[in-house]
């Protein structure tokens, strides 16, 4: 395979996103830094540009460096359909990028010139770059990856070293339930119910964007400021003061009508809706591939922090960033939090290193 060696240099593992940008840099047999940058792509591929740009200030040795990338970019409406999508991004990095390889899952790795004929198998493909880093970096284990992220939570099973689901597009497993369109940043509330408990009176949601899940996470203060990087709904500032209010619309009400222990409080109603979706999807998940009794649950992304409460009982939680990633023995807080968040650029990244030593890239 024609393109630098991972040996020789390092690797930078990219997982292009419609909204966010999230690389890795693994070098030495580790990974020693992690980003994440905002990415809104359907307002245009200048979002992308932009992201990085940041990239390449971050890491200005960045063209010396293998290039091992997913993406879920795809999706964005700024596209006609995936195949332009993934085609289009891959041009774009191969213009920017020296010789990016693209994970094609089961048919391993792709480049640029090739994306296009490879499109299926590119395309959203970064949970099963995590999961199979995981299940490899567990081969005694039987259990469940749960990547809770901005937007999207996915929910893979993995036994004896190998992703067991027969699911490879975003269509399939939002049929499984291996796939669940709810995040702890972005996802509108009024999807997460139809009717919401305020001072023990259950209300119906308005079905408009006022609000997100960013706002019940940030007023708990659970949310990491940097991780929350999108502009709230109404575009208003972030402080508790503006977040109680975009809560407050979503039942017809103003800040002023309740106090700072009642928003709290229906914060945490939003809050339990959301568990309760991702637990009955998990327990879909589970069912469906027979897991056992003493299974592990590895949680990733920013919304990692909700993993205790999905764990069923009997199992065991482990964490990607701590059991799965190889990480710099010197790495901080900050690091280990972005290789949670940005799982999928580790894992391509890892994938790749791995990959390319073993076969002699």
């Amino acid at each position: 395979m024609e393109g630098l060696s991972s040996s020789a240099h390092g690797v930078i593992g990219w997982d292009i996103g419609g909204a966010h940008v999230k690389a890795a840099r693994w070098q030495g047999g580790r990974i020693v830094d992690a980003a994440q940058w905002p990415c809104p792509l359907w307002q245009g591929m200048d979002r992308l540009d932009a992201a990085l740009a940041l990239a390449h200030a971050r890491w200005p040795d960045l063209v010396a460096q293998a290039q091992a990338v997913t993406m879920t970019g795809e999706m964005v409406d700024l596209f006609e359909h995936r195949e332009q999508g993934v085609a289009r991004i891959a041009a774009r990095l191969a213009e920017t990028l020296p010789a990016p390889r693209f994970f094609a899952g089961d048919a391993a790795w792709a480049t640029a010139a090739e994306a296009g004929a490879q499109w299926e198998r590119i395309a959203s493909a970064n949970w099963l770059a995590t999961a199979r880093h995981t299940a490899r970096a567990l081969p005694a284990d039987e259990g469940l990856l749960v990547d809770i992220g901005s937007t999207t939570t996915d929910l893979i099973a993995f036994r004896r070293g190998h992703v067991i689901t027969e699911s490879r597009s975003d269509a399939h497993r939002l049929a499984t339930g291996e796939l669940v369109y709810q995040g702890v940043v972005r996802t509108p509330l009024c999807a997460l119910a139809r009717r919401i408990a305020w001072k023990g009176e259950p209300h119906n949601v308005m079905n408009e964007f006022f609000a997100t899940t960013a706002d019940v996470y940030r007023l708990r203060g659970e949310l990491a400021p940097a991780h929350d990087q999108h502009a709230s709904a109404d575009n208003a500032p972030k402080d508790a003061l503006h977040t109680r209010a975009r809560l407050a619309r979503m039942i017809g009400l103003d800040e002023r009508d309740g106090s700072a222990v009642q928003w709290d409080a229906f914060a945490a109603a939003w809050r339990e809706a959301q568990l309760a979706e991702l637990r009955e999807q998990l327990e879909r998940v589970r069912a469906l591939h027979d897991l056992g009794a003493d299974a592990t649950l590895v949680a990733a992304g920013c919304g990692a922090f909700l993993a205790p409460e999905l764990l069923p009982a009997g199992w065991r939680l482990a964490s990607y960033a701590a059991q799965v990633a190889r990480i710099d023995d010197a790495a901080g807080a900050a690091l280990r939090s972005w290789v949670q968040v940005g799982a999928p650029a580790v894992a391509v990244a890892s994938l790749y290193a791995e990959e390319s030593a073993r076969c002699g890239w």
